[in-house]
């Protein structure tokens, strides 16, 4: 059985991590295991859920090293990431070992820096994607 690869992207305030959070819950009501990560860096919100910026939470593991989501999701149906682009390179390797035993893994990041060139490890995690879904924000000005 494959896995597969979603990737969730857009800028920020664009309901990216909202999305996440929809996508993982739908996926505990069809009583699949998941897992939740995010790294260290952000503590934003809370330091132990991704929290969105309407207020949508839900627990996670920070960590350093996306090596660590190999050993903590053997047991997971489903790996949520968000804020991947804050990630190395060694993530893509990671999310398509993973998808290859079998997990479906859903990632969110922002796509482009504030000016527009693309964020780190993005490019390379949506072009491995079976699924991409382009969140946008709506300007307010």
């Amino acid at each position: 059985m494959k896995g597969n690869i979603e990737v969730i992207c857009g800028s920020m305030f664009s309901g990216k991590t909202t999305e996440l959070i929809k996508k993982l819950q739908y996926a505990k009501k069809r009583k699949r295991k998941i897992i939740v990560f995010k790294p260290v860096i952000d503590s934003r919100y809370h330091k132990e859920n991704i929290v969105s910026h309407d207020g949508k939470s839900i627990s996670c593991l920070p960590i350093n090293n996306p090596s660590d989501i190999i050993e903590l999701s053997k047991d997971s149906d489903v790996i949520g990431i968000d804020e991947a682009q804050f990630f190395n390179e060694e993530l893509i390797s990671i999310c398509t070992i993973l998808a290859n035993q079998g997990k479906e893994i859903i990632i969110s990041g922002l796509n482009m820096d504030s000016s527009g060139i693309p964020f780190g490890i993005m490019p390379q995690l949506l072009a491995i994607a079976e699924k991409i879904t382009k969140k946008y924000a709506v300007c307010e000005n």
